[in-house]
């Protein structure tokens, strides 16, 4: 059955890392997963005497020493004030290593007394000590509630809702995953984590199956560009001819599943990078291989040379070719150009649409959308909105395992117009309109629109502006919480809240701004609106 959903609306409002191989042949200085990562999982709502076990998922795959983590938990109130704080340190090997936390929200907090009933903020910085490979702080940040909080205000907004309430219709899938083309597919039975590259069963044909069995409209296989040559590192025997073509034959795979089966857009591209000084993104319309690893002859195991971690290169070469791109899973060290994190180039932003905002677990081997560790990327996302990049929010899977869409019910949204068939040229259409949300939830919706303009759109304005969130909750939910956000393209500075109300009127400043829309629903789960971009202008 489609996952398909009409975007009607009431008004209110990981894992997977890589540290690549050397340039020019030889072995990868780190394997493929060693990087530091944290977790926070934390229920929602506490049991029926305000108790819960909130637990610091840390792990360092591969490590070849014991590294020392430094970690702070804080709880935050709506307006940022630090109510209570939790530190600590641990020994981390290669095992991931779990904290537990026992939290009681109905004990005295100092000379606060006992919390009121509402929305809090669990923040996590994490980070490891003496990091000889510069690691900095992980960001992971999820809200709770504290008794029964209030519904979201929704009576003063007006009505949306109705089948024709608004001219698109939302197609919801995955635009990050794995297959056996690298380090993917493992059998369920078997998988607890990235497969030695080209090992596992299951490749692109098989995961499109999979996808549309368990309802997604579409599926990217989006495979990491350095392990054509079938190794973590770099295959010194490897044959330019076999690389290339096994990474066609996804592309070729991709083309004829769409002609037998229009009911699932199937997508095939490469997640381009390492993680080590680097970043992942995904190019999801290239038909050529990028790469920098040789074989022992020296000859490129890709299609066509893209320097390793030059952003800078890569980005104008996807918009000479017109190739869109995904940031995937984005910390605040990654992505540099001229030793400057996140930084911004007019061809990046020209082929940079998706920010993914967050992910659930890369190597959960659950079908049943059950799985409880997520990752929150909202901080990353926003340095990027900061920095100038008009990206929409994704919300992805990062499968590994033969579990393609399916580990948990989140999903990233992509408006169509009424009316169109979901295909390559419709669907990157709506991408490059930014017509997108990431939603936790697959049965609920969310659009946000400015004075008219839907979401995703950039627009001059003069006077007032008014920001209205739409969002639809199916099977129970509903809205416990919206805020709006503000920031300013080309500042660098910190996205902050605008409003905690859906139908917000204001005039902006002079200038550039950007805002979206965040709903939690009363289980937790969290959607994002794409930004609309304003340039307010003198009347």
């Amino acid at each position: 059955m489609s996952a398909k959903s009409v975007v009607s609306a009431t008004v209110l409002t990981i894992f997977c890392c890589i540290a690549g191989a050397t340039p020019g042949g030889g072995e990868a200085h780190a394997s493929d997963h060693r990087e530091f990562d944290a977790v926070l999982q934390t229920p929602f709502h506490a049991d029926n005497k305000g108790m819960r076990t909130i637990t610091l998922h840390f792990s360092y795959p591969d490590s070849e020493q014991t590294q020392q983590v430094r970690w702070q938990l804080e709880l935050l109130r709506a307006d940022e004030r630090v109510l209570k704080r939790w530190k600590g340190r641990a020994s981390l090997a290669a095992a991931a290593l779990a904290v537990p936390i026992r939290w009681n929200a109905r004990a005295r907090l100092g000379t606060t007394g006992r919390l009121p009933a509402g929305l809090y903020r669990l923040r996590l910085r994490a980070g490891i000590e003496n990091a000889i490979d510069n690691t900095v702080d992980i960001e992971q940040s999820w809200e709770v509630a504290v008794g029964r909080p209030r519904p979201a205000p929704l009576a003063s907004a007006p009505a949306l809702a109705g089948p024709r309430a608004t001219p698109y219709q939302a197609y919801l899938g995955n635009l990050h995953s794995q297959t056996n083309h690298s380090d993917g597919g493992g059998a369920l039975n078997q998988c607890s984590g990235a497969q030695p590259p080209q090992s596992a069963a299951l490749g692109p044909t098989e995961a499109y199956g999979y996808a549309r069995r368990h309802g997604l409209d579409f599926l990217m296989t989006s495979e990491h560009n350095h392990m054509f040559d079938g190794s973590h590192g770099t295959n010194a025997d490897a044959e330019p001819a076999a690389v290339k073509a096994l990474y066609h034959s996804g592309v070729h795979a991709a083309n004829t599943w769409n002609l037998a089966h229009p009911d699932l857009l199937a997508i095939y591209g490469q997640e381009w990078g390492v993680i080590n000084n680097g970043g992942h993104l995904n190019i999801l319309n290239g038909e050529e291989l990028l790469g920098w690893e040789r074989n022992a002859a020296g000859a490129l195991l890709a299609d066509t040379a893209t320097p390793r971690n030059d952003y800078a290169t890569l980005y104008a070469l996807m918009r000479q070719r017109g190739w869109v791109g995904q940031f995937n899973h984005p910390r605040a060290d990654q992505f540099a150009i001229g030793g400057k994190p996140l930084a911004w180039t007019p061809d990046g932003d020209a082929a940079m649409l998706l920010c993914e905002v967050m992910n659930s677990n890369a190597f959960s081997n659950r079908d049943d959308e059950s799985e409880p560790q997520h990752s929150n990327y909202e901080a990353g996302c926003n340095k990027l909105l900061e920095a100038g990049y008009h990206v929409a929010f994704a919300s992805n899977q990062d499968n590994h395992c033969a579990n393609w869409g399916a580990s948990y019910g989140n999903r990233t949204a992509v408006l169509l117009k009424r009316g169109e068939a979901l295909n390559g040229a419709t669907f990157l259409a709506a991408l490059k309109a930014r017509r997108v949300y990431a939603t936790m939830d697959k049965n609920a919706e969310l659009i946000l629109t400015a004075n008219g303009h839907m979401m995703g759109e950039r627009f001059d304005n003069q006077g007032r502006l008014t920001l209205r969130v739409g969002y639809v909750g199916r099977r129970g939910q509903r809205a416990a919480a919206v805020k709006l956000f503000a920031g300013v393209p080309g500042r660098n500075g910190e996205v902050s809240v605008l409003s905690r109300k859906a139908h917000t009127v204001f005039t902006p400043k002079l200038g550039e701004h950007f805002y979206y829309a965040r709903v939690t629903q009363n289980d937790g789960k969290m959607l994002w609106s794409a930004p609309v971009w304003v340039t307010q202008r003198p009347r």
